[in-house]
């Protein structure tokens, strides 16, 4: 006869009712701060819904993974609630990874069809005809309307910051390695040194970042008005440094689970998962310095 494990189910929780209004009142405030924007009103209230509802998704996430650490080290879980948790942070990276996909296909559809199309090559060049003098190229400093959409001056070098911030990225990816490694051999001073470098790595690359937008918008004009160059690049590397300020909060939480004595060499998935998500993070930054930087 097969044999299941115990299931734990666990109490009625208020946490998913608050993360369901914390996750709509942001993507609400969000939506107004972008209207209010583009219509031109300066005194939005979006930033604060906005900011009211990220409260509310840090307080949700605060207690409801605060619960799940206390019944874990209570010895509530079973092996079949681990193997949940596992394959569920597993449809969370493969969500995530279609996430992406999306963008990259929407910077494909952009520069291999739509483009050319506009610039009266491929099967619909008739497009031509909406911007007769327009000559497609990529990166797109020459926009079909430069009076609706300012093109950039120039784009971001990829030898210098991006290059640096790859370098910073794949160290992480090597770092973090080495301290899942030091935890599975229970050696706790080598993992607190090298979960603490990776942090550190984290935070350097987000710092880089930020003044390479700076760059972008001050010195060059490649702004998220400049056209679909910029719509695509800001997209693609503002989400994904979305995904790294995460990703750090994350390795933060558990650096002070270590200091706290949490994780054995046996019993450590959230330390896994944690650095499973970075990881993704990694190899995603991978494929957008080679196709929205370099290429």
């Amino acid at each position: 006869m097969a044999h299941h494990d115990h299931y734990y189910v666990p109490a009625q929780s208020k946490w998913p009712i608050i993360a369901t209004i914390g996750m709509f009142v942001t993507v609400f405030g969000l939506g107004t701060w972008f209207n209010d924007l583009k219509a031109g009103h300066p005194d939005s209230h979006g930033p604060l819904i906005f900011f009211f509802g990220a409260l509310c998704l840090a307080y949700m996430l605060f207690g409801w993974f605060g619960a799940v650490i206390r019944e874990n080290k209570a010895g509530l879980y079973s092996a079949q609630m681990n193997r949940s948790f596992r394959w569920g942070m597993g449809w969370f990276i493969f969500s995530e990874v279609m996430f992406f996909l999306a963008f990259f296909g929407a910077l494909f559809y952009v520069r291999v069809l739509a483009g050319p199309w506009l610039g009266g090559d491929g099967a619909k060049g008739v497009a031509h005809m909406l911007w007769p003098n327009f000559e497609f190229a990529w990166p797109l400093l020459h926009t079909p309307d430069p009076k609706l959409f300012p093109p950039p001056k120039d784009v971001i070098d990829p030898w210098h910051l991006p290059l640096i911030n790859t370098l910073l990225l794949v160290s992480s990816s090597v770092t973090i390695t080495i301290a899942h490694h030091a935890l599975r051999k229970g050696h706790r001073g080598p993992l607190k040194l090298w979960l603490g470098l990776t942090i550190l790595l984290g935070l350097s690359f987000l710092a880089l970042q930020a003044y390479e937008y700076y760059e972008a918008y001050v010195h060059l004009g490649l702004t998220l008005g400049s056209g679909i160059y910029g719509a695509t690049f800001f997209m693609l590397t503002g989400f994904h440094g979305a995904h790294v300020t995460l990703g750090t909060v994350i390795l933060m939480v558990m650096f002070v689970r270590v200091l706290r004595g949490h994780f054995d060499a046996n019993q450590h998935f959230g330390f896994e998962a944690a650095s499973w998500y970075w990881h993704f993070v990694d190899v995603v930054w991978v494929g957008l310095f080679v196709f929205v930087y370099v290429l």
